[in-house]
């Protein structure tokens, strides 16, 4: 069975809808903040399997994969260390109770 470009798109997209769909309805900043990692986590595989099926030797696909990973550790170590600060000032960590962000 051969697996091509159309199949990897087509997930990518869903994992993004379901992480799209997560980040907009989710009340507690955990799910939010794992929603928004699905979401990376499509991004990261359309970028693999475009890289794979369109341009095989170059590697530029794998090298900006690895810097989103990089990246998205660094937004999860940053975006828990927010959601412990939150939650001592605050004492709650849904994201309809935050106003101290509120512009």
């Amino acid at each position: 069975m051969n697996v091509g470009l159309d199949a990897f798109l087509l997930l990518s997209a869903a994992l993004f809808s379901i992480g799209m769909y997560g980040a907009i309805s989710k009340k507690s900043t955990i799910g939010v903040l794992m929603s928004l990692e699905i979401m990376s986590i499509a991004i990261t595989l359309n970028l693999v399997a475009i890289d794979r099926f369109v341009t095989p030797t170059a590697m530029t696909g794998w090298f900006f994969a690895l810097f989103m990973m990089v990246t998205s550790a660094a937004e999860i170590g940053i975006g828990l260390a927010l959601v412990i600060a939150i939650f001592r000032a605050g004492k709650t960590s849904e994201v309809s109770d935050l106003t101290e962000l509120k512009g």
